[in-house]
């Protein structure tokens, strides 16, 4: 590999630890425990957020990252979700019991949550590119 191939996929990987420790850590938190899927979910959805100001122009309002972040997030809950706990009967969460779920899988309630986490995600990652890489430094505007 190049050396800037390098260099991309050793971002990636610090990144994707980053988020899936991270994930895992605040389930922890917030049930008492976590399971293994739920940290690389945690992982891939870090890469996905932090990179949407380097595939969108960064001039982009914080608020409609937030917007794409929380349906990215939303998404793969939902996704994963179903295959994890409907499919494959493994039982990591179940949200039944929530007003406006979706097949347990999802609700409005936790949407709101991954808006917030969204936020903090997007914040994090361009801080740690620019704090270890040298990358742009962060700068913002809400709306």
């Amino acid at each position: 590999m190049k050396k800037s191939t390098m260099h991309q996929a050793g971002k990636a990987l610090v990144l994707f630890l980053f988020g899936a420790v991270l994930y895992a850590a605040i389930e922890i938190l917030w049930r008492g425990h976590t399971h293994w899927t739920m940290a690389v979910l945690g992982g891939l959805l870090f890469l996905l957020l932090g990179g949407l100001n380097n595939w969108l122009p960064w001039e982009m309002p914080l608020l409609w990252q937030i917007i794409i972040g929380t349906a990215i997030v939303t998404a793969a809950e939902f996704v994963v979700g179903c295959i994890l706990n409907l499919w494959l009967g493994l039982e990591i969460w179940d949200y039944s019991n929530l007003p406006g779920n979706i097949l347990g899988q999802i609700c409005p309630q936790f949407t709101l949550a991954w808006a917030g986490l969204s936020l903090i995600a997007i914040v994090l990652d361009d801080y740690i590119r620019y704090w270890l890489w040298g990358d742009e430094r962060p700068y913002y505007k809400f709306i």
